[in-house]
């Protein structure tokens, strides 16, 4: 039976294991891939269309509390009956998040039809009948596994959101989307401590989305509560680098918390808010300092363009970040190109 763990050689960096058909003969595909599913995921009955051509890749991230995998494949259709959920039923819950192409997804008295950014939550408990609509093109999706013990998974709250469309636009779910889009890449350059940070802020924002949606938010626990703030936030402030007036107070408003609050909520974190507002405009104002397109760009608008209004304050903490002047980072990195002598007679 395939599984992550015994076909690990097929491709892994670090934390992230990928699995294909790609070296499977193209007539045992599909019965490959539904083996796969039926181990990784719950038992289910999968028909297709393109079995002689069928293709399907995944990548999974195994993280403490639950399991990201992102899913690319052949259209199917896939039906979990009583028979299935008797002869196991591993008793979890999904968060599906649709990437490309369209999911008809059916289960206790709900119906999600999905298009590209959507979620929805299923569980391995009920019969579920999925349709992956066939466009022409691979079906592209990420499955999140959540642990049950938490609420408000825990009692069986959170099956009266079973195949129900969830807002995708706003709040947590916006970032949760954003988080299972990119985690998989994220993933291979982590070790195993902010591996273990990235899987709980990742089962908080989960288990925030559908407390809201339940109406029992109050019912989540402080820390819980906190860790979805403190990620909005921090998305909030990546987003507002560029404007010269982000600072604590102006986060704190835009956030309805006060200014104290909002520093108690860092306090955990192993840099202040101003710290991480300064780190990543200096981390942007590098990244485009070493873009050889951004060239002709002069440093003070690269500076301003992070919110560095003061050319010299600008140099003073690019130089005690990084131990260089932002303009000898810059002639390095372009001395460093390939093309490098090319790059400079056209400069002349």
């Amino acid at each position: 039976m395939p599984d992550f763990t015994e076909m690990s050689g097929q491709g892994g960096t670090g934390p992230v294991v990928t699995v294909g058909t790609d070296s499977v003969p193209a007539p045992e595909r599909l019965g490959w891939w539904s083996e796969m599913v039926d181990h990784e995921v719950m038992p289910v009955a999968v028909h297709s269309a393109h079995t002689a051509v069928f293709r399907g890749r995944a990548e999974a991230v195994e993280l403490p509390h639950s399991q990201v995998t992102a899913f690319d494949f052949s259209p199917i259709t896939a039906h979990r009956s009583p028979a299935h959920i008797r002869r196991q039923d591993p008793e979890n819950y999904y968060l599906l998040l649709v990437r490309d192409s369209s999911v008809r997804l059916e289960q206790a008295r709900g119906v999600a039809c999905l298009q590209a950014g959507d979620m929805a939550l299923f569980s391995t408990s009920h019969p579920l009948a999925c349709e992956f609509l066939d466009h022409g093109r691979q079906t592209r999706l990420t499955l999140m596994r959540l642990p049950r013990p938490v609420p408000p998974l825990a009692g069986g709250q959170a099956d009266r959101l079973l195949a129900e469309p969830l807002p995708p636009r706003a709040g947590s779910a916006a970032l949760l989307g954003l988080y299972l889009a990119q985690l998989p890449q994220t993933a291979r350059t982590c070790g195993p401590a902010e591996l273990a940070r990235l899987g709980a802020i990742g089962v908080d924002l989960a288990v925030t989305l559908l407390a809201a949606r339940l109406g029992v938010q109050d019912t989540l626990p402080t820390e819980t509560r906190n860790a979805a703030l403190l990620a909005r936030i921090n998305a909030f402030i990546d987003h507002h680098l560029g404007d010269p007036e982000l600072c604590p107070a102006a986060i704190a408003a835009h956030h309805h918390v006060s200014v104290r609050t909002l520093h108690l909520l860092f306090h955990s974190e192993p840099e202040t808010v101003s710290a991480r507002i300064r780190r990543r405009r200096l981390e942007h104002c590098h990244a485009d300092l070493t873009d050889p397109r951004l060239r002709r760009r002069s440093i003070s608008a690269i500076a301003a363009r992070w919110g560095f209004l003061r050319p010299a304050d600008f140099s003073r903490a690019f130089r005690a970040a990084y131990g260089v002047a932002p303009r000898e980072l810059r002639q390095a990195a372009l001395r460093s190109l390939p093309d490098a002598r090319r790059i400079a007679r056209s400069d002349k």
